[in-house]
């Protein structure tokens, strides 16, 4: 079997905190089996969020997407599971929620690409850099979910 221990970040974003969806995201990923090991509510500074986005920075939509993601708290959040990160891009749904399925959570709750409310990594070496950027080691909790057998064979 695979190692479980996969970690992705997740952020709410402000759009997605403003409207009240934390808790429906959470939900979802808790419902699917995924285990949080950390998470809080912040007002990211404008540093965070050029380097958290880095590598778009060559694109004409960096500056706005910088100020956008700065207007408003966000839920930045770990979860952990069995190919969580490829398993959680599918939850999200497209980029742009036109593109995305129902039964998403861009797919259900959103309508333009501007305001697509979540982010989540897109691979193995951008988690692990996203996690330490937005935490500390000491923020990350490790712990046995009681689920656990419930859930892994």
């Amino acid at each position: 079997m695979a190692s479980i221990s996969e970690r992705t970040f997740i952020a709410i974003k402000p759009d997605g905190v403003q409207r009240g969806l934390v808790g429906e995201i959470i939900r979802r990923f808790e419902q699917k089996g995924f285990k949080l090991v950390a998470m809080k509510l912040t007002h990211a500074s404008e540093d965070l969020l050029r380097e958290h986005y880095i590598d778009l920075k060559d694109r004409p939509f960096y500056a706005g997407l910088v100020q956008y993601m700065h207007s408003g708290p966000i839920v930045a959040m770990v979860w952990e599971g069995l190919n969580v990160i490829k398993t959680g891009r599918v939850m999200l749904g497209e980029t742009n929620p036109m593109d995305s399925k129902p039964g998403t959570i861009r797919g259900d709750l959103c309508v333009q690409v501007g305001r697509n409310i979540i982010h989540g990594s897109d691979s193995l070496e951008s988690a692990e850099a996203e996690i330490n950027l937005w935490f500390s080691p000491e923020e990350l909790v490790d712990y046995r979910s009681c689920a656990h057998e419930w859930i892994y064979e």
